[in-house]
């Protein structure tokens, strides 16, 4: 009796995970950016990434949160990050709304300025999978990765010299063409 309870436990387990590969194999599951969540995906995916940024145990931010490094943090947060984040009184970024999830928008609502910036520095060095949001260990040194995090946790509270700087540049000027030279007379035939 225990032997026939035993393979149908194994049985069964079998069937649930040939059930599953066959709804990720067939199609089935959504994979395009505007389809809808799969059940619990939302849930699961953010225990496991708040899980995995309590695991790493990361450090207090060697830095202070100073106007310098903000300004400096601002600087690099408009180069690498504005174009998903957004920027502060501008319309949100049309690629924020066309990735799943939705990119954060740093400056509308709390952003992530509830978040201690150990957990914004984890997200910039590591990135989020299947989130667009990449990793810039390769890309920014581990100082620059800190004035991000510092500036992202610190969005509902800059001062005026930060602000600025986060202001987007205006649109270069159109080219003049240069003024027609006037038109030479003929010459006089002699």
């Amino acid at each position: 009796m225990f032997k026939s309870f035993v393979i149908g436990v194994l049985l069964g387990m079998l069937l649930l995970a040939g059930s599953g590969y066959y709804y990720f194999a067939s199609g089935m599951a959504p994979a395009a950016a505007g389809d809808p969540p799969m059940p619990f995906e939302r849930k699961l995916a953010n225990r496991s990434l708040d899980a995995h940024i309590d695991k790493a145990n990361v450090p207090a931010p060697p830095i202070p949160a100073s106007d310098e490094n903000l300004i400096a943090g601002a600087k690099l947060y408009k180069e690498n990050c504005s174009v998903c984040h957004g920027l502060p009184d501008q319309t949100p970024p049309v690629i924020a709304d066309n990735m799943f999830p939705h990119a954060t928008l740093m400056f509308k609502g709390k952003g992530v300025s509830d978040d201690p910036p150990q957990e914004s520095y984890w997200k910039v060095v590591n990135g989020i999978r299947l989130t667009g949001m990449p990793a810039f260990k390769s890309q920014l040194n581990d100082t620059q990765m800190w004035q991000v995090a510092l500036l992202v946790a610190s969005t509902d509270k800059l001062s005026d010299a930060v602000k600025k700087e986060l202001m987007p540049e205006p649109p270069p000027a159109a080219p003049v063409a240069p003024a027609a030279a006037p038109a030479k007379a003929p010459a006089a035939k002699k």
